[in-house]
């Protein structure tokens, strides 16, 4: 009775979306492979502890980090040439068949008692292969399946997935560890992506499937990028704000385990409640873009870097985890403001192709800090790398803020009769406002992105 009447209670939009039987049959399944990788977020550093010395431990949590998401960077460019053309509903169901087999063997070897390090790492490493191709389907598949005036409604159903995962799955698996082995938490990931298979498998063939999910060779990508310096500073300022994100899962893990003489519970919460200040930061996300980009991405780089400072302060659990959430609240707009901003500077016919080539760049950027991470950690202890990577922060935002200003200046102020005509746009062009102009309109349909 109660799964009959909330449709009825929600915004119009959501209420077709639940009436698209293809959409809302696969999105409970879409649902349940988040809240497994968000239980895997803790689960895989947690079996990481317990199959190494502890010695080792720093280096190989950063390797199983790095293992369990970028051969995902390795794929997206690897399989381009046979994946971009399927339709987005094989995509999604070829990740999770080959996530559900590698994450599903993880448990299987560790009853049998041959987990060693190495295997460990190859399972998660075969598991990722397709993450890039499956993430980019997920959306796709909204495309496919829901007509375009639904499409806005989709999305925030698979982001708000997302986020809730980062907050229960944590949590599910601190407590689960209390009864069973980490191990038996990563075989639950691997049921929740044969549910995701077998889902996926009954959704019919659409028209849209025709389509190819990539508009053409990811090399092609980057001349997109070159004509767009301004693209390719904020891939350059996200990769590395990435980057320097990436010791923070190597780091907390220590210092939880080590500092605050905690568990995997505690581990948990601080992963729920940084996911809860994400939350609260996308749904603010209506007022932040209204802001002039650069400042506004600058802004929550800063504010997350002044986020991770309590960690170099002796005090008690309570005020990290304060700092914690609050580096959530700030991130929470950011993805979503890099991809407004990449929609509407790069020609729509090319706006797939550079979004895969942007997924393949920033897979590497985390997990090659997660690797560096390790070796850190060991050298200089989880509180000062913790603390460390906020510094890093602000000293990046400093940095973009001083070539903002330097390009700023480097532009000499046209009069009106200087300024270049505006580019004739396609017969279907729809001029886009630009974000963070005043008045500014730019064709996304024109080869040259026309002003």
């Amino acid at each position: 009775m109660l799964s009959t009447r909330l449709p009825r209670l929600l915004p119009r939009g959501y209420q077709l979306i639940f009436a698209n039987r293809s959409f809302s049959a696969v999105l409970p399944a879409i649902a349940a492979s988040d809240m497994g990788d968000g239980m895997s977020m803790v689960a895989i550093v947690w079996l990481a502890l317990q199959i190494v010395p502890q010695e080792a431990a720093g280096p190989f949590i950063g390797a199983a980090v790095a293992a369990y998401v970028l051969p995902g960077a390795v794929g997206a460019l690897l399989f381009s040439r046979w994946l971009r053309r399927l339709p987005a509903r094989r995509l999604l169901r070829a990740n999770a068949w080959v996530r559900a087999v590698f994450l599903g063997c993880v448990p299987l070897a560790w009853t049998v008692g041959v987990l060693e390090p190495a295997l460990y790492l190859a399972l998660l490493a075969g598991s990722s292969l397709l993450h890039g191709w499956g993430g980019g389907a997920k959306y796709a598949l909204v495309s496919e399946l829901l007509p375009a005036d639904e499409h806005l409604a989709g999305n925030a159903l698979l982001s708000t997935s997302g986020w809730a995962s980062t907050i229960g799955g944590p949590v599910l698996a601190g407590g689960l560890t209390v009864v069973i082995s980490p191990a038996w938490i990563v075989g639950l990931d691997a049921l929740s992506f044969v549910f995701l298979a077998i889902q996926t498998g009954r959704v019919p063939e659409s028209k849209a499937s025709a389509s190819s999910l990539d508009s053409g060779p990811l090399r092609d990508g980057w001349r997109i990028l070159a004509a767009r310096p301004e693209l390719l500073g904020l891939l350059a300022l996200t990769w590395f704000f990435n980057f320097f994100y990436g010791p923070v899962r190597v780091a907390l893990t220590l210092f939880v385990g080590e500092d605050l003489r905690g568990g995997a519970s505690l581990l948990g919460l601080y992963w729920a409640v940084f996911g809860i200040g994400a939350v609260a930061g996308a749904l603010a996300i209506g007022a932040v873009r209204r802001l002039p980009m650069w400042p506004v991405m600058i802004c929550i780089v800063a504010g997350h870097g002044l986020a991770m400072l309590p960690f170099a302060l002796p005090a008690p659990a309570v005020v990290s985890l304060l700092g914690f959430a609050f580096g959530g609240l700030v991130y929470g707009p950011y993805s979503a403001l890099a991809f407004t901003r990449f929609q509407a500077v790069t020609p729509a016919s090319w706006l797939t192709t550079v979004l895969a080539l942007r997924s393949a760049l920033l897979l590497t950027a985390s997990p090659i800090g997660a690797a560096l991470g390790g070796p850190l950690t060991v050298a200089a202890g989880p509180r000062s790398v913790l603390a460390g990577t906020g510094v890093a922060m602000i000293i990046l935002a400093l940095l973009a803020t001083a070539l903002c200003v330097l390009k700023s200046k480097s532009i000499a102020p046209q009069r009106p009769s200087e300024l270049p005509p505006l580019a004739a746009p396609n017969a279907s062009c729809k001029a886009m406002p630009l974000f963070g102009s005043r008045g500014s309109r730019m064709c996304s349909q024109c080869p040259k992105g026309g002003y």
